[in-house]
């Protein structure tokens, strides 16, 4: 600036009007000059009309604390690694990723589980930093510590089955004495256990099996029955095994998805939540634009047909919003539950557990 104010006094000095009228113009530039270099940067790019929209900018803020690989956890295991849902959907779509590009995410990496207790010990060791799973691990997990905050519950309407074997037991009252393969700790064994004891039927024994452990000890006829859910759980009634019981029957033994987050990445990305149910949100917007892809889309994962997929998984128990007042109550029903029976270690509000 110093040197253009010299040029402009030498020029002034020489008189004259046409050398006034030269000096006023290089005095405006001179001015304009300063404005624009002591000027904030949101002033000028408004002036342009070509600035980011308010979500872009607290973007570019928030994205300098966050890390650029993000770890998600989900509970299954197909050839394109993606959960159901839409979370799913929009993972496979990319809808989910292009949101989280505005934050600094630029990868997400997925991870499938067999059960919610092994996805919960991924999460409270760090390798995970949240994940979809179950309601009653995700339960039992916090009432034992574990620094989780619970920021959906997507579905509210997942179905436990209750599947015996074959020239076994013919009704839930036959199972008493008798030897039953659960999941330990997953919302099947809660369905479980809560069916017996409104059933009045005790003296059984409970073995821990995963479900392809225990369709294979079920075939060699070592249990007498197992939990499900499904389309395995459809698979095995159509292969003659027999269907004791479902969760359709039991509203409140309904198991729910509980999407937790790990305390420590919130302390990175305080937002996540608010970012990560927009995201999903704007996903099944678009899933409802694409019903007949999205059951193909499950199909594929389930290794299974669209209409099984349909009957299973529809659109219709996928949840527009990241909690209603029907699914929380769910969860305190469940949450409940596991406190008297002494699956889960102290009993908690959930309201101090939920981030809303």
């Amino acid at each position: 600036m110093s040197k253009l104010y010299r040029e402009i006094k030498g020029v002034w000095s020489k008189g004259g009007r046409l050398t006034l009228i030269t000096g006023v113009v290089m005095i405006m530039l001179v001015l304009q000059a300063c404005g624009n270099n002591t000027g904030s940067g949101n002033s000028g790019t408004a002036a342009n009309g070509a600035g980011t929209n308010t979500a872009e900018a607290a973007g570019s803020e928030t994205a300098s604390n966050v890390p650029a690989v993000l770890n998600f956890g989900y509970i299954g295991s197909n050839k394109l690694n993606v959960p159901g849902g839409a979370e799913g959907w929009g993972l496979y779509k990319g809808i989910i990723q292009e949101e989280l590009k505005k934050y600094g995410i630029t990868e997400v990496k997925l991870t499938g589980f067999p059960n919610g207790p092994d996805q919960t010990e991924s999460l409270i060791s760090g390798r995970l930093d949240f994940g979809s799973l179950g309601d009653t691990p995700a339960i039992i997990a916090y009432a034992s510590g574990a620094k989780t905050r619970l920021i959906a519950q997507t579905s509210a309407h997942t179905v436990g089955y209750l599947i015996g074997k074959k020239d076994g037991p013919k009704t839930v009252q036959d199972l008493k004495g008798k030897t039953i393969a659960i999941q330990k700790g997953s919302f099947m064994h809660r369905y479980v256990v809560g069916l017996l004891k409104q059933e009045g039927v005790t003296d059984y024994k409970l073995v821990h099996m995963l479900i392809p452990d225990a369709t294979a000890a079920l075939a060699r006829g070592d249990v007498d029955a197992t939990t499900n859910n499904g389309v395995a759980a459809l698979k095995q009634i159509e292969q003659g095994y027999t269907h004791l019981d479902d969760a359709s029957t039991h509203p409140d033994l309904l198991g729910s998805s509980a999407t937790v987050v790990s305390e420590e990445y919130l302390a990175k990305f305080p937002d996540f939540p608010k970012v990560w149910n927009a995201a999903r949100e704007k996903a099944l917007a678009d899933l409802k634009q694409h019903e007949d892809e999205y059951y193909e889309f499950l199909a594929e994962i389930g290794d299974t047909t669209p209409e099984l997929a349909k009957q299973v998984n529809p659109i219709s128990d996928i949840k527009d919003t990241a909690f209603t007042e029907d699914g929380t109550k769910l969860l305190e029903g469940t949450k409940n539950f596991l406190v008297e029976e002494k699956l889960a270690k102290k009993d908690f509000n959930i309201s101090d557990w939920q981030l809303q």
